[in-house]
């Protein structure tokens, strides 16, 4: 029993809206996505400019790990931190001009890194370079804070494991 032609072959414009429907979803499940990625960040701005709660000497063991980690590795310096530039009050401005008082626009844990860098780890020689790291859309983006030190900083000793890196104060 054959059916017409008429009912079989629906019509150009029913695909089209077949189309349009289909691409209306695609770009719900888009939004949607992008929505939650938005609340994801804003989450974890809000996270990054409260206070850590991390006591000094909790931080100088995750830095001494980390730099014995870099050691380890032959490098004399290490990206300790990277942040988007909206924990700052002028959005990275003034670090991308390499402004004196930089550190004063700093917030958040960042501000706590620039403090614990400042009270412990420059005093034994250790230098902070902080500086943008992207510039999306040609625009100032995240912030990277390296630690830096040079050879007579740290060195390794060897033991029957192997390479162990050990923190040295410099002169």
């Amino acid at each position: 029993m054959a059916s017409k032609p008429d009912e079989l072959l629906p019509s150009a414009k029913d695909y089209m809206k077949k189309l349009a429907l289909a691409e209306a979803e695609e770009a719900s499940k888009e939004a949607h996505k992008l929505s939650a990625a938005e609340a994801e960040k804003k989450a974890l701005l809000d996270q990054l400019t409260k206070p850590s709660g991390v006591s000094d000497e909790e931080a100088i063991r995750r830095a001494i790990t980390i730099i014995e980690r870099a050691v380890s590795n032959g490098k004399t310096e290490v990206q300790v931190h990277r942040f988007p530039n909206q924990l700052c009050t002028d959005r990275g401005r003034a670090i991308n001009q390499q402004e004196q008082g930089w550190e004063d626009t700093l917030t958040g844990v960042p501000k706590e890194i620039y403090q614990l860098w400042a009270k412990y780890f420059r005093p034994r020689g250790y230098k902070l370079r902080v500086e943008i790291v992207d510039y999306p859309g040609g625009l100032p983006g995240d912030v990277a804070m390296t630690l830096k030190c040079g050879a007579r900083c740290w060195k390794l000793d060897a033991n029957q494991d192997g390479a162990v890196a050990r923190v040295l104060n410099a002169p």
